[in-house]
């Protein structure tokens, strides 16, 4: 009999949980979510040295946030550093690291730690595209897919989540792609590596939550093609529906993702629909979308941005 009061109080405490949750959701979705202050935050950007890092940082700057900069681009790190400084930012402190390699990213998140302090907002933006088909593309630049695009963000979260959890206040931020929650034809590895990367943070969001430590956030974001220069050459066959990203649009949304503290962002909106039409279509159903979207020929006129695997730093996600 007590089981049966137990399981019947679990129950109703289950049912009430969850239309609070659902009308909470409903509000949210027709009023916006308060933006959080993050005037003072300390937010570390990987691949900051161009594109889409870069336009972060700036972003960031502007609303007061002490800046930490990684790029393994030395040179283009220090420009980023100097637009900061231009832009507002209270603090900037530049560091070349090599997010592929787990020693430098532990040597030099002890560097911030000791420099600047702990890091609040960690956003996960460097990643390398080869851009090559599956059997023609060499194994080693498969290894750094992995390497920058997903297994990097392992050693950021060791570095800086345990900081975050003992202030029970941080951020993690997972810059995925489109590429993370489908396959596309001349990405496997870089699809590969960008579903390990979403598959990742939405277990240590999962993570977190199931251990009760509510002051960490997670925001996972997956962007279609932006105009930055890593996709050079590529293409979209439904521009209406899957246009190719402005940059400075892209980062107003990924910093309202931020600020509003929403677990997931797919840009463009068409994205959220299919996602939800992949769950439950015939295979057959969505390979004749996919090609009527022209989706299959997206990397054909690939080129790329010049030195982007020296580079290092993530422009533009598809």
């Amino acid at each position: 009999m007590s089981s049966t009061r137990q399981s019947a109080k679990k129950f109703l405490i289950f049912v009430g949980k969850l239309l609070f949750t659902l009308v909470e959701a409903m509000i949210f979705g027709l009023l916006p979510k308060p933006r959080k202050n993050v005037a003072g935050e300390i937010v570390l950007i990987t691949g900051a040295g161009s594109g889409l890092g870069r336009l972060l940082a700036l972003q960031f700057a502007r609303l007061g946030s002490v800046l930490v900069l990684w790029d393994i681009n030395k040179e283009g790190n220090e420009e980023t550093s100097r637009m900061v400084q231009e832009a507002g930012a209270p603090q900037v402190h530049a560091y070349t690291c090599d997010c592929s390699r787990r020693e430098d990213v532990y040597r030099v998140a002890d560097q911030v730690k000791k420099e600047v302090g702990d890091v609040s907002i960690l956003i996960n933006n460097a990643g390398i595209v080869t851009g090559k088909k599956f059997l023609d593309c060499p194994d080693e630049l498969m290894e750094k897919s992995f390497d920058v695009n997903f297994k990097a963000h392992l050693w950021t979260y060791k570095a800086f989540l345990p900081a975050m959890i003992a202030n029970d206040h941080g951020h993690l931020v997972c810059i995925s792609s489109s590429a993370g929650l489908t396959g596309v034809n001349g990405l496997a590895d870089y699809c590969a590596s960008k579903f390990a990367a979403l598959g990742f943070a939405e277990s240590m969001f999962v993570e977190t939550f199931a251990q009760k430590q509510k002051g960490i956030k997670t925001t996972i974001v997956c962007p279609f093609f932006i105009k930055t220069g890593m996709f050079e050459g590529c293409t979209t066959g439904c521009p209406s529906l899957l246009p190719i990203l402005d940059p400075e649009y892209a980062v107003r949304k990924i910093v309202d993702a931020i600020l509003q503290e929403k677990l997931y962002l797919y840009l463009p909106k068409f994205l959220y629909f299919m996602v939800f039409l992949k769950s439950f279509l015939p295979v057959k159903v969505g390979l004749l979308i996919t090609d009527y979207l022209d989706i299959f020929h997206v990397m054909d006129g690939f080129t790329g941005q010049k030195k982007v695997l020296e580079r290092r730093s993530v422009t533009g996600v598809v």
